[in-house]
Order: C-alpha cells, then structure tokens, then sequence
C-alpha cells in the first residue's frame, strides 16, 4: 500500500510507502508500477542511480527539462529541496522542503523542469532516484543553493559542496 499527497508544487507528490515490522527486520515496497499506476502516477521509469553523502554535503539544485525522479532515501537522513524551474510557469521559483530517511520511507515524485537539491543530515545517507529517460547532460540546469532569487532555506550555513554547485553551473 501507499500513501499518495499532492503538494503545493503542481506535479510534486509526496508519497508514503506501507511498511511491516517484527522482530526479523523490517520489509517495505519502495516500487510497483501497478500499484503507483491505479495511484495517477504513470511514469515509465527507465534508470536507478544512488548516491551517498557525508553529512553536511549538499548535492544540487539539478534538474533537467524531460525527466520525472521518483526520490527516497534508503540509508540515513537529508533534508531535499524540490523547486519550480520552469521559466514558462506561474508557479517559477516556488519551492519545497521535505525530510526524507530510511525510518520514514517517504517517497517525493518530481517532474521536469523542476530542480532537485539534497543535504545530508545523518553521518551518511544514500539518495536513491528512478529516472524516466536516460541522463543527457544537453537538457540540465543547476541553480546555487543559495540563490537569493529563490530564499531556499538550507538548514546550514557552510555546506560541503562540489564546483558545479558551488559556481551554480553545469560542468
């Protein structure tokens, strides 16, 4: 089962997996096209990537103009900003916090034309992201963090960050 929320991002869903525990462990489905599908998301998934971060890396604001990303994070704890980047839209520059781990399971579905940021909260965490359409470095954009147009609320002053997101350009 899943939990399905819209947000106030149009096309931004938060989405809460069902989970079962007992004294073994724990087992939870992260993924089923059919049961996303009868949910409203129809989103043909084509690539899994990960990645890890130490705590106080951010990684982003990236985003692309054709790719939807179903997000979680499967180890640890970040803080993930999902932004409106569409220049076209009423809604350009509106953006939105959520705080994913590997207790709560959520879920955030992003669409294109949206940018993506996460900061690591835990000693470590793994971001882990299903792409609709294969990685085309033509079609990405990345926006600073700390871009005073957007007043994005990071909760830190002093990231660990790469070049490309520190200069806010794609390399």
């Amino acid at each position: 089962m899943i939990e399905v929320s819209k947000t106030d991002l149009e096309g931004v869903l938060l989405i809460k997996p069902t989970s079962f525990e007992d004294h073994r462990g724990e087992y939870a489905e992260l993924y089923n096209k059919e049961l996303y599908k009868a949910r409203g998301i129809g989103v043909d998934f084509v690539e899994d990537d990960i990645s890890t971060a130490y705590r106080g890396v951010l990684k982003g604001v990236h985003g692309d103009t054709a790719t939807w990303k179903l997000i979680s994070c499967l180890h640890g704890k970040f803080y993930l900003v999902v932004i409106n980047y569409d220049e076209g839209s009423k809604d350009f520059g509106k953006w939105r916090s959520f705080v994913l781990s590997d207790s709560n399971k959520h879920q955030v579905l992003v669409p294109p034309k949206h940018g993506n940021g996460h900061l690591c909260l835990s000693e470590k965490s793994i971001f882990h992201y299903k792409q609709s359409s294969y990685y085309d470095p033509s079609r990405q954009f990345t926006v600073r963090w700390n871009d005073p147009r957007f007043n994005m609320w990071w909760p830190i002053k002093d990231p660990i960050l790469s070049q490309r997101d520190e200069n806010g350009d794609f390399l």
